[in-house]
């Protein structure tokens, strides 16, 4: 189960979007780029069900929805950092791996 919770990309992303406080979906898409509405709202459904953010729901009009970390998706910032660190000191390693399995 943990695995999956880092198998998915977009997991990772929304919680690291996330990092600085709440934030409503739009803004979420905003500062993420390149993630639909639907998959925005599989991601962050699929967090909220693992206990990593909360959904806030205000009772105005128009409504309006925030979402925010829990604890638990706290703990997840500093492992998606050192993976990020990671691929960035390792991107070009990888990218000759592939390069070299792929052949002509």
């Amino acid at each position: 189960m943990a695995f999956d919770l880092l198998a998915n990309t977009w997991n990772a992303v929304t919680l690291w979007a996330l990092r600085h406080g709440p934030l409503r979906p739009r803004e979420l898409r905003d500062r993420i780029g390149g993630i639909s509405p639907k998959i925005l709202t599989e991601t962050l459904r699929r967090l909220e069900h693992n206990g990593l953010l909360t959904r806030h729901a205000y009772a105005e009009s128009p409504p309006r929805v925030e979402y925010a970390l829990t604890a638990l998706g706290r703990t997840l910032l500093a492992p998606i950092e050192t993976f990020g660190a990671w691929a960035h000191e390792h991107g070009d390693e990888v990218l000759a791996a592939q390069e070299r399995t792929e052949g002509p």
